[in-house]
């Protein structure tokens, strides 16, 4: 069966935004004790903040207010509660205490990193035509994200969290994980068919496995995980920005992506503010706490509305860009 154009179009530009955000973070990381750049500054907002903030726009469709309608209580009340108790946390708790919380906050969040790359993965396959990710493929991919998350945990000067891991000897041992489960990737993604392992398939899957390799490499914190942070936040943009202009076209198509735009760039920029303000006054850290909160609700969120195994999101997906998950195929 021939791929659609628009699903090679995707997939390319999906695999050179990745790339392309971890080299050039890489070039403008500065050295440890600096600060970012405002090149790679303005990469971290819209990788970081406006992706976070266009999650709102989903809540403008129709069909997804209906969906949230049946789901209030994931997709309503523990983002409503995860903004509020991290907003109350951060405005009682001094800084030095509460950066202790930002290590499973951070770890969450790239855990939820590699779930996206998971599904960018099977949305390879699936746009692709070719077998859905078997389980020892989906269990590769995430244990060489934990692996990532590990080595952040026992390193958190590399995501310039002021506390002190008496764990770093243990960094090592988070490499080796991670080399073990890319090379159990690499050895499932071979023992494919050759029909099933196409290049335009095992490209993003292989980049997906060594997604956290620049954790193991880097000492400077940029060059460890902004430029992961900004491919998160490009491959998401992308995602939405096509659901956005969706299979209407004319002035339906033009309103969706002017209201996603101003959703993106003005809650990015509040958000943008908010996550400066962990060494504010208690007032500026309720801010800060509530941007924290925000983040959460969005990882939440996501975990619900993209996970392509159950019916509505594959229902959404495919109503809006059936290229990349045709309606007639099986769970990816």
């Amino acid at each position: 069966m021939a791929v659609p154009r628009a699903a090679r179009a995707w997939l390319y530009a999906t695999v050179v935004l990745t790339l392309g955000a971890i080299v050039v973070a890489i070039i403008l990381a500065p050295p440890a004790a600096e600060s970012a750049s405002r090149g790679l500054t303005w990469l971290l907002f819209v990788g970081s903040s406006v992706h976070v903030a266009s999650t709102g726009w989903l809540y403008t469709l129709p069909e997804v207010r209906q969906h949230i309608s049946l789901h209030r209580l994931r997709y309503i009340w523990v983002p409503l509660g995860l903004v509020g108790t991290a907003a109350v946390i951060a405005a009682v708790l001094p800084p030095a205490s509460f950066a202790w919380l930002l290590l499973p906050y951070f770890a969450w969040q790239f855990h939820h990193f590699q779930k996206q790359n998971l599904g960018m993965a099977a949305l390879a396959a699936s746009s692709h035509r070719v077998a859905a990710l078997r389980g020892i493929e989906r269990k590769a991919l995430i244990a060489s994200g934990l692996a990532g998350v590990a080595g952040l945990m026992v390193r958190p000067e590399l995501l310039q969290v002021p506390v002190h891991v008496a764990a770093g000897p243990l960094f090592p041992v988070t490499a080796a994980a991670f080399a073990i489960a890319v090379l159990v990737g690499l050895i499932a993604l071979a023992v494919r068919p050759a029909r099933d392992r196409p290049i335009q398939f095992g490209t993003p899957y292989i980049m997906s496995l060594f997604f956290s390799l620049p954790i193991f490499l880097f000492s400077s914190p940029y060059a460890a995980v902004s430029g992961m942070t900004v491919a998160h936040g490009l491959q998401y943009l992308l995602l939405v920005g096509l659901v956005a202009s969706g299979v209407e076209g004319g002035t339906r198509r033009g309103i969706r992506l002017a209201v996603l735009c101003n959703i993106a760039l003005f809650g990015g920029i509040a958000l943008s503010y908010s996550s400066h303000l962990h060494d504010a006054a208690p007032t500026g850290r309720i801010l800060f706490g509530a941007y924290l909160g925000v983040v959460m609700a969005h990882f939440v969120v996501d975990a619900g509305l993209w996970r392509l195994r159950d019916p509505f999101p594959r229902s959404f997906v495919s109503g809006h860009v059936p290229y990349l998950v045709p309606r007639a195929r099986g769970p990816v």
